[in-house]
């Protein structure tokens, strides 16, 4: 990639929010990993349909036709992003409900003695649902974080496997400190025992393409809201493999084709809406950088290419900002860095503590300077709590960067955090 240059005002003029100033700030939004900030189209389709396309489904009037349409565009537009079949986009209230509803619907067809397996590092919502398991007799097995690396460790995974193992659910990047995991020898590895196999993508999402086909895996949960989106869970479910699991219905004997028999009641259609305009928000970033990346794209055509395109340009430009993030706080006296080494995959997001110091005074120092970051330990409480035993201290404070973001929000994030050791 040859003098990548991004198109930086175009993408942060989508943004109303950018305007926003703390105590005569302006607002750095560095709180990506918890929810991106929506760009005006987003907000503007969810709109069009609540004012000219409200309807129910299944009736013969022109607004459930228009909503059926708009709905049956939103899974061609997610197949894109996730490089499946329209038939295998489920759409769900949120990632944490998509899981438990697909733990739930697996565990019809488990039996007491079967094991499952998660991980250390992974989020409760991928977690929690499998270790519901462990009341009927199921065995949960959690692989272990490789500390020097915080990368998760692959002899522990390969010596949990075993022809009991029925489901492994694996966290694809870290939403505690962005570690990104090889997952696709893992899957195969699954596979090979004749495991399902659950991906949690909502961190990674934001920040890297993704190609189900490749990985192989039968699920993939995503979150829209990650990615520009309005807070809704995205599904990918694997055509043949949904069609087996027998899900939790209103009409409990209907077993129904892929993707309805996953979706429970009237789907949230506005924000269905607002999920695929997130994607083309993406897919116009792309438009504007394909020429950066001929060889990544060589081969793809249509909405594909504009995405993947879209997710190259975003990475290229994040990539930068973190590595001086984390070179720059790493030379603070008494802060430490949760990353993986230089050179190892991981998402633009930044993890660390302050010795002696509370991750919560750290981010409201910084909120009054209007550089808005997250405390505690997200949900990734096996990591954060229990194997790095930081909840006494208030677990981690995390930066996340987002396309939107400015070298300048890290000039400033990197000074205050100085002056707050200063203190």
């Amino acid at each position: 990639m040859k003098d990548f240059r991004f198109d930086l005002d175009h993408v942060r003029e989508q943004f109303p929010c950018l305007c926003k100033t703390v105590n005569g700030l302006p607002a750095a939004f560095l709180d990506g990993p918890g929810g991106t900030q929506v760009p005006r189209s987003v907000v503007e389709k969810i709109n069009d349909y609540m004012f000219y396309h409200n309807a129910n489904a299944h009736g013969c009037f022109v607004t459930s036709l228009e909503t059926m349409a708009l709905q049956q565009e939103a899974r061609e537009t997610l197949a894109a992003f996730f490089n499946c079949s329209a038939s295998e986009v489920i759409f769900g209230e949120s990632s944490s409900t998509n899981n438990f509803k697909l733990v739930f619907a697996i565990a019809r067809d488990l039996k007491e003695g079967d094991e499952v397996i998660i991980t250390d590092i992974d989020h409760e919502s991928n977690r929690s649902p499998l270790r519901t398991l462990e009341e009927r007799g199921i065995i949960v097995k959690s692989v272990r974080v490789d500390l020097s690396t915080y990368t998760l460790d692959m002899e522990d995974y390969k010596s949990k496997l075993s022809d009991k193992t029925k489901v492994v659910a694996i966290n694809w990047a870290a939403n505690a400190n962005g570690t990104i995991t090889d997952v696709k020898p893992m899957i195969e590895l699954a596979h090979k025992v004749g495991a399902l196999t659950i991906i949690d993508a909502v961190h990674y999402a934001a920040h890297q393409v993704i190609d189900v086909k490749d990985i192989g895996t039968d699920f993939l949960v995503t979150s829209a809201y990650k990615f520009f989106g309005p807070h809704m869970g995205v599904m990918y479910a694997k055509h043949e493999t949904l069609e087996k699991i027998r899900t939790l219905r209103v009409l409990a004997d209907d077993n129904t084709m892929p993707p309805e028999k996953f979706e429970t009641g009237t789907p949230n259609f506005e924000h269905i809406c607002g999920c695929a305009a997130a994607v083309d928000f993406i897919a116009d970033i792309g438009k504007r950088h394909e020429a950066y990346f001929p060889e990544e794209l060589k081969g793809l055509s249509g909405k594909r290419k504009d995405i993947v395109a879209g997710m190259l340009a975003i990475d290229a430009y994040e990539a930068p900002m973190a590595k001086k993030l984390r070179t720059e706080l790493a030379k603070i006296p008494g802060l430490k860095l949760y990353t993986s080494p230089e050179g190892l995959p991981k998402t633009s997001t930044v993890s660390f503590t302050i010795q002696g110091r509370n991750a919560h005074d750290i981010a409201e120092f910084l909120a009054a300077r209007g550089i808005f970051v997250w405390d505690g330990d997200f949900y990734a409480i096996e990591i954060t709590n229990h194997v790095l035993k930081l909840e006494e201290q208030g677990g981690l404070l995390r930066i996340g960067l987002a396309p939107y973001n400015t070298m300048e929000d890290i000039d400033r994030t990197i000074e205050a955090v100085e002056d707050f050791v200063k203190q």
